[in-house]
């Protein structure tokens, strides 16, 4: 592969592990529990992407953390049975893991949540930085946690590509001075992320290759 980028930072859920229905059912046990009946899925969608602190402290700041805890415990219980995974991210991960690229995971979760994810995955052997909301003060779209990780891995901005499947991932690596790629599997569609002007659109995974290569996708 040839391409100036040496260093790929991938978001996790929604980009590369599907847990949306994961993500949704556990937002829909914990508003019912607290606001029965008010929510739909549609309401939901907007909720995903964002950290849960953010999320929860605009719905009821005074509950935020009781409401934050009910739906960790909710997303533990049911993760494994409801995670899959997306066409050809494994594939695509080990290619780029033996052609020598950098790769570390930048997500807004919480490091015990992500490692069950990339191990159910089979992912975690190609990932020695994951930066979590454990490591950081201020999540994506602020660079901090891109930052750490490309200083983790003794890398540039300027040689670094940041994927993901929400704006705040796209946001994150124009504020930290890298590339970025939206992915078209994400649930807000292509043409929200588009709004948002990544440097690239995956439709597959495998069009990461391409596009370091040289090809047009």
């Amino acid at each position: 592969m040839s391409s100036n980028i040496s260093t790929l930072l991938f978001d996790l859920d929604g980009t590369l592990i599907n847990t949306n229905e994961l993500i949704i059912a556990s937002f829909t046990e914990t508003l019912n529990h607290y606001y029965p009946g008010q929510y739909k899925r549609e309401d939901i969608l907007p909720f995903i992407g964002p950290s849960l602190i953010e999320t929860f402290s605009s719905i009821n700041p005074e509950l935020a953390e009781e409401m934050i805890a009910f739906y960790r415990k909710h997303n533990w219980e049911h993760h494994d049975l409801l995670v899959t995974q997306f066409d050809g991210v494994y594939e695509t991960i080990e290619s780029l893991f033996q052609s020598k690229y950098k790769l570390a995971i930048v997500t807004t979760k919480k490091r015990d949540i992500v490692e069950r994810g990339l191990k159910l995955s089979r992912l975690d052997q190609f990932f020695d930085v994951v930066v979590t909301m454990d490591d950081i003060e201020k999540p994506k779209p602020d660079p901090e946690p891109l930052l750490k990780a490309l200083n983790a891995l003794g890398s540039d901005p300027a040689e670094a590509m940041m994927i993901g499947d929400n704006y705040h991932d796209i946001l994150g690596g124009k504020n930290a001075g890298t590339k970025t790629a939206g992915v078209a599997w994400s649930l807000k569609g292509t043409e929200f992320l588009q709004t948002y002007h990544p440097d690239y659109m995956l439709n597959h995974m495998s069009d990461l290759i391409d596009i370091l290569q040289g090809k047009t996708v």
